[in-house]
């Protein structure tokens, strides 16, 4: 019997792959981002100005299904900052373009300008969007999305999804926090301690649970220093992903997120209903180089089965004790990547340079912005573009091959904790040094995990160190940075140039980028120092300040700070003392001393 035409298409439909299907269905999502000022006031202890959207805060949580393509129009109405976004944890593969940190990707949108977004979400997990413009995004521009996945392993096991974030804030603005933080009178690199913790930005967060359902939490720290221990009072979860990869199913008690990081876990609600639990989350102390003694670092929420019934104080914790993430392991099974092609260290290093200010610091290298984005640089050199030079002394540059496995060594020579992001990818986690391990000796046997965790941003422990590996295969120009925005801003940065060369045959930059480029007067061609002619000749590129002169030190220079301060102190005093008149008895005094030298009386 012969097919009718619908017939013929539903069987041809069910031949198709799956991932050709999501791409039928898959829709537009536009969002025009009009990004300026507002006010607001989310911990209750001082109004100050936000940077909202569309004249709201907070952001909006956005929902994309895996297969969309998105569109974001963004107009830059702040009056007085440039601005730009970035899709934390996006692959952003075949659109390198759109991923948003300024030097790197794309030029600064100055005000009253516009530029768009456009790429499709090929993924699925819990992420959230910033401004990758220097010290911006702790002023407010942040906020979480999700993409979900119709396919999803565990979607027959929870009831209702809820998506929300931890975060520091900030009672003073960045611009003036960030000129205090890089200056001679902070030469230890002190950072600024927050003000408050708040959760799903506010300090009042409540969730209303039906008992007996399970719900499938997404949280997201859109902090820009702090990492967050939290935990649900009388409850256990059971993390199903980690920064877009599923996981082995595995239960906490309490879980520990730096900046960037997300986790996605299941909670099941319990039988009785008469009881509302606190959920807690407590900003890690042990990263502050003081508390202030007034802070409070802890934030409540509530897991509401009665909203009669009152809202428990959360219960004092003597220790805080994480699930250990380096434990988890992937969903997909994905085995350990077990030789690397290229392997490289980036030896983490707090100094300070010959301005007095403190910096991070990469192989004895703190980043400096680049004349010309580093992107725009992989576009117009040509067959020079295999070459890291032409991308500055200034950039940690490093070429990738396609497909070649890459394993990144990071040694940390500093007592504090530094959570590492790479655009681009996710990665295996495969060694992590405890604390005060030390650089990693490559020649000493190790034992890595057959099937590593993978994820996108991990911590250094302090004087310790990590070992990642990730497979080239997404050409680009992608950033490694530490999430804490102070440091970041301070230069702890490095650039993956990956396959370059391919790069140049499959991306064009959209002419509205270029416009914005034109508008901050931003040069868009040729190498790190915007040389078109000898591409090997850095004449003119961004530097960082020079080094310290030879035999000083951070302590050295508040020594001699505080010298200096304490002579002018007391040549002022002397001033003031000597100007002050003259008392009869020291008149007379000052007489007899001009007398006996001789002096006319």
């Amino acid at each position: 019997m012969a097919l009718s035409l619908s017939n013929f298409l539903v069987c041809l439909l069910t031949l198709l792959p799956k991932g050709l299907l999501h791409s039928v269905d898959a829709a537009t999502v536009t969002h025009d981002f009009n990004v300026g000022w507002v006010r607001a006031n989310p911990d209750g202890m001082a109004e100050r100005p936000v940077i909202g959207i569309n004249g709201q805060w907070p952001l909006p949580l956005l929902n994309f299904t895996k297969g969309d393509r998105v569109i974001v129009n963004l107009h830059n109405q702040l009056g007085n900052q440039s601005t730009s976004a970035h899709f934390h944890g996006l692959y952003q593969n075949g659109t390198n373009d759109m991923d948003g940190p300024v030097g790197v990707t794309q030029c600064n949108i100055p005000p009253g300008h516009s530029m768009t977004y456009n790429f499709t979400v090929d993924q699925h997990g819990t992420y959230w969007y910033h401004s990758h413009t220097r010290g911006q995004y702790p002023d407010g521009w942040r906020g979480q999305f999700i993409v979900h996945d119709p396919e999803n392993p565990y979607r027959g096991q929870f009831d209702e999804e809820v998506a929300f974030t931890v975060s520091d804030w900030y009672h003073d603005e960045m611009p003036g926090l960030l000129a205090g933080f890089i200056n001679y009178k902070n030469p230890t690199g002190a950072e600024p301690v927050p003000k408050s913790a708040l959760m799903n930005d506010t300090t009042d967060f409540t969730m209303a649970v039906e008992p007996g359902k399970t719900y499938f939490f997404r949280l997201t720290n859109i902090g820009a220093f702090a990492g967050q221990y939290f935990w649900i009072e009388g409850h256990t979860m059971k993390i199903i992903e980690v920064d877009g990869v599923y996981t082995e199913p595995a239960e906490a008690d309490m879980i520990y997120l730096t900046a960037a990081q997300r986790y996605s876990f299941l909670v099941t609600a319990k039988d009785d209903s008469s009881s509302n639990f606190a959920m807690v989350s407590s900003m890690d102390e042990d990263l502050f180089d003081v508390v202030p003694p007034e802070l409070n670092p802890n934030v409540t929420g509530w897991l509401m089965y009665d909203a009669s019934a009152p809202k428990p104080t959360a219960k004092f914790v003597d220790a805080f004790r994480p699930f250990d993430d380096f434990s988890l392991q992937p969903e997909d099974g994905l085995e350990l990547f077990d030789h690397a092609d290229y392997s490289f260290n980036l030896d983490l290093k707090m100094d300070n340079l010959g301005d007095g200010a403190n910096y991070a610091f990469f192989n004895d290298i703190t980043y400096t912005t680049p004349v010309v984005p580093t992107l725009y640089s992989v576009l117009t050199t040509g067959d020079k573009a295999d070459d890291p030079t032409v991308y500055g002394a200034y950039t940690n540059s490093h070429v990738l091959k396609k497909n070649d496995i890459i394993e990144l060594i990071l040694n940390s020579n500093d007592p504090g904790k530094h959570p590492f992001h790479l655009h681009g990818h996710n990665f295996q986690l495969v060694h992590r040094g405890a604390a005060g391990a030390g650089f990693y000796n490559a020649s000493r046997e190790h034992s890595f995990p057959a099937t590593p965790m993978r994820r996108d941003t991990v911590m250094v422990n302090p004087n310790s160190n990590f070992v990642i590996r990730f497979r080239a295969d997404n050409p680009g120009v992608w950033l490694f940075h530490c999430h804490i925005n102070w440091h970041l801003d301070t230069g702890l940065a490095a650039t993956m140039i990956e396959i370059p060369l391919e790069l140049q045959k499959t991306l064009s930059v959209p002419e509205d980028h270029l416009d914005v480029c034109r508008a901050s007067r931003t040069h868009t061609s040729g190498n790190a120092a915007g040389n078109t002619v000898d591409l090997l000749d850095l004449n003119g590129q961004n530097t960082s300040p020079a080094p310290l002169p030879a035999g000083f030190t951070a302590r050295g220079i508040v020594a001699l700070v505080f010298s200096c301060l304490s002579a002018f102190l007391g040549i002022g005093m002397i001033a003031w003392y000597g100007s002050a008149p003259l008392g009869a008895a020291e008149l007379e005094s000052a007489k007899r001393f001009i007398a006996k030298a001789g002096g006319t009386k």
